[in-house]
């Protein structure tokens, strides 16, 4: 049977996320410090790496908020008459 062990992390340096990202390494560390990259120290001399998978997960994460973004902009910009037709007028 064969072994069922879970597929190995793989971690990045920080020069390689911000070149994914399109960002500067000093806002990849903040992203780790705020937890929105899952990062960790390793090697001697301790380097942060950021783990691969987490950065599929933050992309995601930025692509939903860009798309609720738009909703509630699109939805601030209808009118009344957009959104629930024109007047009924009773009687008529």
């Amino acid at each position: 049977m064969p072994d069922a062990s879970p597929p190995a992390v793989r971690y990045l340096a920080l020069a390689q996320v911000a070149e994914l990202l399109g960002v500067q390494v000093d806002e990849i560390v903040e992203l780790i410090m705020q937890s929105r990259l899952r990062g960790a120290r390793l090697g001697a001399p301790a380097v942060w790496r950021v783990e691969e998978a987490s950065i599929a997960e933050y992309l995601a994460e930025q692509a939903e908020d860009a798309r609720r973004r738009a909703l509630w902009r699109q939805a601030n910009a209808a009118s009344f008459p957009e959104l629930w037709g024109p007047p009924v007028r009773l009687g008529e």
